[in-house]
């Protein structure tokens, strides 16, 4: 008999101890992106003020691009950036969204428009970066039109490339 309630008592341990795991394996709110899961949700507001939410974006492919104005390799990827911002903008299946990361946005906006560039910026207050988990900037994250993450690019990229963009062309179709 006795054995019977302790044989209870570590099932139910057991049980418990499971069932904490597995909740905070499900909902648990500092899991970071990884490729192949929905990409973590946040909300911005970029420099003029308008909210951002990554779930406004479903059915779009969002290039996701966290980056400074004091970051060299960032001043070397921009460029591309734009010229694909420019070769797409009249595809409504494709979105750039800029967050910058640890820097001024004053310094932000003077360095874009000093250099010709037009995108918004994001401002992240850490959380998108802590959430993502970044290892530096430029980091870009790619996400599907279903919300999930895709593919993370660490470092510069020639986003304008034929091969880049028949990948994101792949995307949009699937």
């Amino acid at each position: 008999m006795k054995s019977k309630g302790v044989i209870l008592a570590v099932v139910l341990v057991f049980g418990i101890i499971g069932t904490a795991l597995v909740l905070k394996t499900v909902a648990h709110p500092d899991r970071k992106a990884t490729v192949g899961l929905d990409a973590p949700a946040f909300e911005l507001k970029d420099t003029a003020g308008k909210l951002w939410r990554l779930s406004d974006l479903r059915g779009k492919v969002v290039l996701l691009n966290l980056w400074a104005s004091w970051c060299v390799t960032c001043k070397e990827e921009l460029p591309s950036i734009q010229n694909l911002i420019n070769l797409e903008k009249d595809n409504t299946k494709l979105i750039f969204i800029s967050v910058l990361y640890n820097d001024s946005p004053e310094k932000a906006i003077e360095f874009l428009k000093a250099n010709g560039f037009a995108f918004p910026i994001l401002i992240d207050t850490g959380n998108v970066a802590r959430i993502y988990g970044i290892t530096g900037v430029p980091e870009t994250f790619v996400i599907d039109k279903k919300g999930t993450l895709k593919q993370r690019v660490v470092g510069p990229l020639q986003w304008d490339s034929p091969d880049v963009r028949a990948t994101l062309t792949r995307l949009e179709n699937e």
